[in-house]
């Protein structure tokens, strides 16, 4: 019997391998390549999905179609609609009302709308609408935030003996006459924000689009 050590035993390779499946490596690695992409698209749709508003988030800053035909002379319409989750006031004023925004503008802080920034140029006016019997305004004050009350009424009040009609804030006693003109010597710092809008008919206004918008 011979001595000498066999190829098994010296570590080297058999003659004869068997033959490697290149199909089946092949599947394996485009169902790692599938599985691991998957995870990855997985993982990337919820994030990118995040960086889309909602529909809510969308509505917030929509346009608003308001329609007045039930709004009366001296009146606000109601339910108060609102905009942007603020609410807008939309009054109808009389001819006396009219009369007596262009009086007395002395005890108002800007009676000339110079702050830009409060109102489109198509409501630096007396009146500060682009119908003079209508008016449109964003009911926030701009003291705190706080919501003034319609106060219309021509009459001494509380809170101010020659009251002529307006907005009175009760959280800190800021006044605002019928065009939304601050008070002079008020907390509030400025006029009520005129919203951008534009008529689409005789009783239909969208807020939210200047005049001029297709």
């Amino acid at each position: 019997m011979s001595n000498e050590p066999s190829a098994a035993d010296d570590g080297a390779a058999p003659s004869n391998p068997a033959p490697v499946d290149k199909s089946r490596r092949y599947f394996l690695i485009k169902a790692t390549s599938v599985v691991g992409a998957a995870g990855v698209a997985g993982a990337v749709v919820p994030f990118v999905a995040s960086w889309s508003p909602s529909a809510k988030a969308r509505a917030a800053g929509a346009p608003v179609k308001i329609d007045f035909t039930r709004l009366q002379q001296g009146e606000m319409l109601g339910p108060i609609p609102a905009w942007r989750g603020k609410p807008i006031f939309v009054i109808s004023r009389s001819d006396e009302t009219l009369a007596n925004l262009e009086q007395d503008t002395e005890k108002l802080g800007d009676a000339n709308s110079d702050n830009l920034a409060q109102q489109p140029e198509s409501a630096r006016n007396p009146w500060r609408s682009q119908k003079p019997e209508l008016g449109i305004y964003v009911g926030i004050c701009t003291h705190l935030g706080c919501s003034p009350q319609y106060q219309p009424e021509i009459e001494p009040k509380s809170f101010d003996e020659n009251w002529q009609g307006g907005f009175f804030c009760a959280c800190h006693g800021s006044k605002f006459d019928l065009a939304g003109r601050v008070y002079s010597g008020v907390p509030a710092p400025d006029n009520l924000e005129v919203p951008p809008y534009r008529f689409v008919g005789d009783s239909v206004v969208i807020i939210g689009e200047e005049e001029g918008a297709a």
